[in-house]
């Protein structure tokens, strides 16, 4: 039986639950989780102050169940293990997470997955603005493993980001993958204004409608990448499922093929500025 955490109908206080992770937890008994201090409005407590609790994590799995919206830091830090959230989650979600599944059946606030390392994400509903992205100050973001949103995203998708995989079912927010190092974001509903900006290297996807590049960015040749079939498989084995906003077009596919990644595409390089070692890829038009 994994470990069930339920805020307490009592109690209306954000809270921050960094630590809170399987890893952590999965060796101490019963009563030494109940003790386990949180951030509790500025202020520490103890988990069972404002959570009620029921099994155990000895198994590598934590629930979360009811409205966990205004709690922070769910999954920070976390190197191992399965924390599944049966709704939506606050601000820095999975934030420096090494390893291990993170499910959020909801909405996740900003800097969800901010310098995560390795290990899987996935939210079902939208993500806020930062996403994957690197703190103020900071070099570079996210540095490994894998982030899948279902919904849209806000601003400032991945920046930075250094290695890894940031896909993304629906609309994008401005700047997605500012000055990103390394690795790939796919964006398959519409990708927001200066995608790629001071990008040095790594691959943008732009699977729903075409955006135009900004001045930085030279058009390169039309083919179809071998990578991007397996990309898509990758992301179909973790649960990414591409949506569009209604209204919106949908990415133009091959006769008989309804995958994201059909082509052909427009592979642009840039940015210019920086050296011209990124990529964008948009779909050709028809």
């Amino acid at each position: 039986m994994p470990l069930v955490i339920r805020p307490r109908d009592d109690v209306a206080i954000r809270a921050d639950l960094t630590g809170i992770t399987p890893d952590l937890l999965a060796g101490l008994e019963p009563s030494a989780v109940a003790r386990r201090p949180i951030g509790a409005g500025g202020r520490a407590a103890a988990l069972a102050d404002l959570f009620s609790i029921d099994g155990s994590a000895a198994d590598g799995r934590i629930e979360c169940h009811g409205d966990f919206s205004l709690v922070s830091g769910i999954g920070a830090g976390m190197a191992s293990g399965t924390l599944h959230v049966a709704g939506s989650v606050g601000r820095h979600a999975a934030w420096g997470m090494s390893g291990g599944t993170v499910v959020v059946e909801g909405n996740a606030g900003d800097w969800l997955a901010a310098t995560m390392t390795g290990g899987l994400v996935r939210v079902e509903g939208d993500a806020g603005d930062d996403l994957a992205a690197a703190p103020p100050g900071a070099a570079v973001g996210v540095t490994g493993g894998m982030v899948v949103v279902n919904g849209c995203a806000g601003t400032r998708t991945a920046s930075r980001m250094r290695r890894g995989i940031v896909a993304i079912a629906g609309d994008c927010g401005a700047a997605p993958g500012f000055e990103i190092r390394a690795g790939s974001l796919l964006v398959a509903g519409r990708l927001g204004d200066h995608p790629g900006l001071g990008m040095r290297r790594g691959s943008i996807i732009a699977a729903g409608p075409p955006p135009l590049p900004g001045p930085t960015f030279r058009r390169g040749a039309r083919w179809c990448p071998p990578f991007l079939p397996l990309l898509s498989r990758r992301l179909a084995a973790a649960g990414f499922r591409p949506k569009y906003r209604a209204g919106a077009e949908p990415p133009r596919v091959s006769e008989g093929n309804e995958d994201w990644a059909a082509g052909p595409w427009v592979h642009w390089h840039g940015d210019i500025v920086t050296g011209s070692r990124g990529e964008l890829f948009t779909l050709h038009p028809a």
